[in-house]
């Protein structure tokens, strides 16, 4: 049955290769995924999912099966911007062929592991893979502004409950099965304003705030590590302050920091790390905030959520990465890799908060996410298929 369903995989290629070069063509950046949305709906409705559907956050969902025991495949369909234009040779959203690949914005990330799972879809249809399970597609919104906040609605209201997720992130086609953390927060500190002619008259925010960020600096490398995951990581990214004119001392300033966690550190301890930062600059009384994403999905939902992302792990006797080696090597003739991402994905709802096990294996290097010339081989897109409908298989298996 696995090289029937690689075989067949091979005769939807150009049919995923189509799909994905037509979700390219959509621009499609956090809150605005409404046209790209209702292009894979369409493309679900055609496949012949049993259900298809938008929820009132953006998601796009599709089912097939009606069985007890459930699973899904999940792919963000937003993108990030293209940036600095001349740095591509060629428009981001005119997705064309060369050398194998698909090119254009998304084709990595991750708007090739959408048209993978659909291409799944079809091929679990024809071969009656699913049999007694129910089977999800998730293409979901704002992961780019905010990784999770998509599956936290889908699990809390949606009130779909996996047991495990295959998440389609690029892997270069290795199985990942867990990657760091991240939370964002600022530091703010008051000043004093006063005539930059005399500023021994104030107390300059600036200075308090560029103290802050040098004991910052420092506690980087003092940062907890991990065999599997690596080393934690802060950084500040951007500065901020206010102050009466620019012939005037600042009277207050904040910082913004980009955490990163490694296994075994939390928020907690984050943010105690930060507060004796503050306290090792010589400002105690500085103020530590966890940042709230609120901003609207296109539908016009507000679904408020801390931006603190949890590490996850799904560990390598787990039955879920043992069942995706063994599907890997009967289905694509070779031992997988097994390992991480460097990056942050839905996962951290899923499998951080829920505790929902997660695994991973997408088309594209992720390397080349986010980055100008974007471009996903064509294999791969073929190869990802033929894996998700062979762990389909696998998992429907008495």
């Amino acid at each position: 049955m696995y090289q029937d369903i690689l075989e067949k995989a091979k005769h939807y290629e150009d049919i995923s290769t189509r799909f994905l070069m037509d979700i390219v063509k959509i621009p499609s950046f956090s809150t605005k995924e409404k046209e790209v949305g209702e292009c894979i709906l369409k493309e679900m409705q055609e496949i012949g999912m049993d259900e298809a559907y938008i929820d009132p956050l953006g998601n796009v969902i599709g089912r097939l099966g009606f069985g007890e025991k459930v699973i899904a495949f999940d792919a963000h369909i937003d993108t990030v911007y293209p940036g600095d234009l001349s740095l591509w040779d060629f428009d981001p959203f005119a997705a064309h062929i060369k050398d194998g690949k698909v090119w254009g914005r998304g084709t990595v990330d991750q708007k090739s592991g959408m048209a993978s799972m659909l291409t799944a879809a079809r091929i679990i249809k024809d071969l009656n893979l699913g049999r007694d399970l129910s089977i999800y597609f998730t293409g979901t919104v704002m992961e780019e502004d905010c990784d999770g906040l998509c599956w936290q609605y889908i699990l809390q209201k949606e009130e779909i409950k996996p047991e495990l997720v295959v998440i389609t992130e690029p892997t270069n086609l290795n199985i990942y099965r867990g990657h760091r953390g991240r939370m964002e927060m600022e530091v703010s500190v008051k000043g004093l304003s006063c005539h930059g002619s005399a500023p021994e008259r104030g107390d300059n925010a600036i200075y308090k705030i560029s103290r802050i960020a040098l004991e910052i600096e420092k506690l980087h490398q003092y940062l907890r590590s991990d065999d599997f995951l690596g080393k934690g990581s802060i950084c500040v990214t951007q500065v901020f302050f206010t102050g009466p004119s620019q012939c005037a001392v600042p009277d207050s300033a904040r910082l913004h920091l980009d955490r990163r966690l490694t296994f075994g550190e939390n928020k907690e301890s984050a943010l105690a790390e930060v507060q004796d930062a503050c306290i090792k600059a010589g400002y105690p009384e500085a103020t530590i905030e966890i940042l709230i994403y609120k901003e609207t999905a296109y539908t016009g939902l507000v679904y408020l959520t801390e931006k603190y992302y949890p590490t996850w792990v799904t560990p390598l006797d787990s039955v879920y990465v043992q069942k995706a080696s063994d599907v890997y090597s009967k289905t694509l003739g070779t031992e997988p890799v097994i390992d991480k991402w460097t990056f942050s994905t839905n996962g951290v709802a899923i499998a951080g908060m829920k505790k929902i096990p997660c695994i991973g294996l997408g088309p594209g290097n992720e390397i080349y996410a986010h980055a100008p010339n974007e471009a996903c081989p064509i294999e791969h897109l073929t190869k990802a298929a033929a894996f998700y409908a062979a762990l389909v298989y696998n998992l429907a298996q008495k």
